[in-house]
């Protein structure tokens, strides 16, 4: 029997190709110098409304702290205070708009940069909180595992009873040992997926997976580099809650604004369709 179809067969597989993944550069010490420059720049360029983002996460903190203790969760303090800079990528999604307009010329108020940022939960900015927050709660899980298994027989009524048993006994340095181990694994996988995921999503029209995946490659192409830029968030940013959290008002935008201009030296612009 003859078939009655004519014309060419179609092609049996119509499935668009994905997208290519950004190109990732090879970043240097100067690369982090330079950023570090520009982001001051900014700064100094915009003091008051670069300020308000970092007086808003301070204020943030504060009122965590107080509340943790509040609730009477004093065990709950170490681990937010070591999680507080990891959330900062996030925090700081305004700070990678101004750098962003002040680099192309553009003019911009509050409204403009506060209209940005509300965009986002319609963006794939939402699912990057989404893991955030899903890392974090896995560092509060294990945090408290660990303190049930190892300090079982201790009792915090209050924080300098808990800070007493964590770094004046035997059990405490246990505590602190496999705390910081895990802690320390957990806060590597978060600034691989995010150190320039956040400023990428805000950039550009990508899906989250893959502005992971890029944020990723650039840490394995660029390990030492990449890990002495997180050494110098996680410092600086620690440093700034002695004093009641208030350095933060300054750090957190010299430090955003200068992840924004360090994604723009690590991941190529996108190129122009032919």
């Amino acid at each position: 029997m003859t078939s009655k179809t004519t014309g060419s067969t179609p092609p049996e597989d119509l499935t668009p190709e994905p997208p290519a993944l950004p190109e990732v550069n090879t970043v240097t010490a100067d690369d982090i110098r330079a950023s570090l420059k520009a982001g001051f720049a900014d700064f100094l360029a915009r003091p008051f409304m670069s300020g308000f983002f970092g007086l808003f996460y301070a204020v943030f903190g504060i009122l965590f702290v107080w509340c943790l203790l509040w609730l009477g969760k004093i065990w709950m303090i170490i681990p937010a205070v070591i999680a507080f800079p990891l959330v900062a990528p996030f925090a700081a999604a305004g700070l990678y708009e101004m750098s962003r307009r002040m680099q192309a010329g553009e003019s911009f108020g509050w409204s403009d940069i506060l209209t940005v940022m509300a965009n986002q939960r319609k963006r794939e900015m939402g699912w990057m909180a989404f893991v955030t927050l899903f890392i974090l709660w896995v560092w509060f899980y294990q945090f408290r595992t660990v303190l049930v298994i190892v300090l079982q027989d201790s009792s915090f009524s209050d924080l300098d009873g808990f800070l007493n048993t964590v770094f004046f006994t035997p059990e405490g340095w246990t505590f602190l040992a496999i705390g910081t181990c895990v802690g320390a694994f957990l806060s590597a996988v978060l600034f691989s997926v995010t150190v320039v995921a956040m400023p990428m999503l805000l950039d550009r029209e990508m899906d989250f997976v893959s502005a992971m995946i890029t944020s990723v490659r650039v840490v394995k192409e660029n390990p030492v580099v990449m890990l002495t830029w997180a050494a110098i968030i996680t410092v600086t940013m620690l440093l700034s809650l002695v004093p009641a959290f208030l350095g933060l008002i300054f750090t957190l935008p010299i430090l955003g604004h200068t992840t924004w201009h360090l994604y723009q030296r690590a991941v190529s612009p996108v190129q122009p369709s032919a």
